[in-house]
C-alpha cells in the first residue's frame, strides 16, 4: 500500500483541555480530573479496563503537551484486553464527557484468534501493534473509506504507516459473525470496524485525534515511555 501521509500540523491556538501540561503536576492533574469519566460512563460495566483508560489520559496528556494533537477533546481506547467478540473501541468526547461510540474493532490475523495476545511492528507480521497513535486523514482504499494512522511510540508502532495499518470498514467486523462464531474477523493488522459505522467514527476522530490500542501487555506497559516517562 502506498500514500502519502500528511501529518496535523502543531498548532498554537488555546487549548480546549489544558492551558499547559508540561509537568509532571499538570499530568497528574488532568488524569486525576478526567479519571471521573470512567465512573461517570460507566465504562467498567462497558468492558473498559480501568488501567487502559487511566494510561490512555497519561500518554494523551503527554502528546498533548508536546504538540502533536490537534483535535483535542477526542480520545479513542481500542481495549485488547477484551475479546474480539465484545465491543472495545470507546471513542470519548472529554471536554462534553460523552462515550460517543463503542463498538467492536478487529486486530491482526496473527495476533490471536478471539483475544489478541502477541503484537508487532513489523513489515508483514499482520499483527497489531499496540500504542498511541494520531490519527490523519481520510483516504477512499480497497476499504473504501479509510484513515491514516502515525504510531507514536518508536518500537511499539511508529512502523504503522509504512505497514499501510490504517482503520477501515470491514464486513468481517459485523455483530452477526459474534453470533455466529463468538468472536469478529481478523485483519492484516488495521483496526477494522463494522461497516454500518465505520464512517461515522473515522469522520469524528480524523485529523489529528489520540488513539490508543492497549493489551496488559507486560512488555508494553513496561516500557512505553508515554505511560511511564
Amino acid at each position: 500500500m502506498s500514500f502519502a501521509f500528511i501529518h496535523p500540523e502543531n498548532v498554537s491556538a488555546k487549548r480546549t483541555l489544558v492551558a499547559a501540561a508540561t509537568t509532571t503536576n499538570s499530568t497528574v492533574s488532568l488524569v486525576e480530573e478526567k479519571m471521573g469519566l470512567y465512573d461517570s460512563l460507566d465504562l467498567d460495566d462497558k468492558g473498559l479496563s480501568k488501567k487502559a483508560f487511566e494510561y490512555a489520559l497519561t500518554g494523551y496528556n503527554r502528546l498533548l503537551s508536546s504538540g502533536r494533537i490537534v483535535k483535542d477533546n477526542i480520545l479513542s481506547i481500542l481495549d485488547f484486553s477484551l475479546p474480539s467478540g465484545k465491543k472495545r473501541l470507546f471513542v470519548i468526547d472529554l471536554a462534553t464527557g460523552q462515550l460517543l461510540f463503542n463498538t467492536y474493532a478487529a486486530h491482526g490475523r496473527n495476533s490471536g484468534a478471539d483475544m489478541a495476545t502477541r503484537f508487532s511492528n513489523k513489515n508483514n507480521s499482520h499483527q497489531s501493534s499496540l500504542g498511541f497513535y494520531i490519527t490523519g486523514t481520510i483516504y477512499t482504499g480497497k476499504h473504501g473509506e479509510s484513515l491514516r494512522l502515525m504510531g507514536e511510540e518508536k518500537g511499539f508502532n511508529d512502523n504503522a504507516f509504512a505497514r499501510g495499518i490504517v482503520m477501515h470498514s470491514a464486513a468481517y467486523a459485523d455483530e452477526e459473525i459474534v453470533a455466529r462464531q463468538g468472536f469478529i474477523g481478523r485483519s492484516q493488522g488495521c483496526p477494522a470496524l463494522p461497516q454500518n459505522i465505520s464512517k461515522e467514527i473515522i469522520g469524528k476522530i480524523k485529523d489529528g485525534s489520540c488513539l490508543f490500542l492497549y493489551s496488559p501487555d507486560t512488555y508494553y506497559t513496561s516500557h512505553s515511555q508515554l505511560i511511564n516517562g
